[in-house]
């Protein structure tokens, strides 16, 4: 019964419309901090295992993410057997899932959380593990039997001529399951001409990029790489994402200023908020980024309208996002000369309209403002490698008289 109601709300198109991914998805993924380590006897504490996966999400519940948003807990590359069973299904690595991806998944549905696993369109994954192709349906099967939620579909070993048909051939075996999971593919980074109209069509989200890795170096240059392609922006929208990967916050490579640069600039980007931090290590001043219900509001915005670059002048940027009540904009230093840097913005610069805002610094960094007709430009002071980040709410007029009423008194 659950199935035929599913296709009668979904239908069996060739389209991937599942009404799942309205918003960015938000998470925490095993990758950017704990890689294939799968030595646990060495490694207790970060091998890719049933005990990180259980610990994390009992952190998230009690340190408050779950809360905030961050629904999925997944588990990337390097889960596996290196072998199929003698019926050629997937088999997790015994030793390491003692209880199998179906007591992964039963343990995160218990705990509120939603089931998010890696695979491979190729033969084998990125770190040689089995893959899924020739094996496509049997796995869509033991993904349904084991509860998850949202596949991440990598694109190593594999000839790239067949990633056009192969992306679509298996969401469409996603779809006809029965079983709603977001479709994450990494078909774009592979290709050197993706056609995202197709892309959009059958992926909730997409990798666009090389994997980030954990370096202000790494992290600029995806935000270049967004910034010189304005036409990607159409893609975006509910249910369909550019992923410009996974948070580095709380890791070795950012400072406190560069992390509240991601988690500001993905924002702006409606970019999946993937959390990938050891959370029973993490600092509290990177937490506290993470946990930002403010910017979180941002990234999540019913809209779904994907902002972007609009200003680049004297090493420092402006990244602006219209929004359903308001506008986001980032001020971003890229300057390493040692002092806070003033850029100063007319309307047109932050591509919002010429009205009157409450203005407030969603970190904390500075009191809030108003800001409208009567000002030339919008001053903010930034520091080096790091943001401002603001968000603009116009002010309607009824708003202003009452302001003015009151001040009179």
């Amino acid at each position: 019964m659950y199935v035929l109601l599913l296709f009668c709300v979904l239908g069996v198109t060739s389209a991937l419309e599942n009404g799942l991914a309205l918003t960015p998805p938000m998470g925490w993924l095993t990758w950017q901090r704990f890689r294939c380590i799968t030595d646990c006897k060495r490694y207790p504490d970060e091998c890719i295992s049933e005990a990180l996966i259980r610990r994390t999400a009992d952190k998230m519940v009690s340190d408050g993410y779950l809360a905030a948003g961050y629904n999925y807990v997944g588990i990337d590359d390097c889960w596996m057997e290196k072998d199929r069973d003698k019926d050629g299904r997937l088999v997790a690595d015994a030793t390491r899932f003692p209880n199998g991806m179906k007591g992964i998944g039963d343990y995160l549905h218990s705990k509120g959380f939603k089931f998010f696993l890696y695979q491979d369109y190729g033969n084998k994954t990125c770190a040689g593990y089995p893959g899924v192709l020739g094996h496509e349906k049997i796995d869509v099967d033991s993904f349904v039997g084991w509860g998850v939620d949202y596949i991440k579909l990598d694109g190593c070993n594999v000839e790239l001529s067949k990633m056009d048909t192969g992306y679509p051939e298996f969401g469409r075996m996603m779809n006809e399951s029965g079983r709603p999971m977001v479709y994450s593919c990494s078909w774009p980074a592979y290709q050197d001409k993706p056609d995202y109209k197709s892309i959009r069509e059958h992926c909730n989200l997409w990798r666009n990029t090389d994997d980030i890795q954990d370096s202000w170096a790494s992290l600029t240059s995806i935000m270049d790489w967004f910034a010189e392609r304005p036409e990607l922006v159409e893609f975006a929208g509910p249910g369909h994402w550019n992923d410009p990967d996974m948070l580095l916050i709380g890791n070795y490579g950012l400072s406190v200023d560069q992390a509240r640069v991601q988690m500001a600039v993905w924002s702006i980007m409606a970019a999946p908020l993937m959390m990938s931090v050891d959370l029973d290590t993490i600092k509290d001043e990177f937490k506290q980024i993470l946990l930002n219900d403010r910017v979180i509001e941002i990234d999540q915005d019913e809209m779904g309208k994907q902002g972007m670059r609009v200003w680049n002048k004297s090493r420092c940027e402006i990244w602006s996002r219209e929004l359903s009540n308001g506008y986001a904009v980032a001020f971003v230093s890229r300057r390493d000369d040692g002092a806070p840097y003033t850029v100063a913005a007319a309307f047109n610069d932050m591509r919002i309209p010429e009205q009157n805002y409450h203005v407030e610094e969603l970190f904390d960094q500075e009191a809030s403002r108003s800001f409208g007709t009567k000002d030339k430009t919008f001053k903010s002071r930034i520091n080096p490698s790091g943001v401002k980040f603001y968000k603009f709410t116009p002010i309607k007029w009824n708003e202003i008289n009452v302001t003015r009423i009151t001040n009179r008194q």
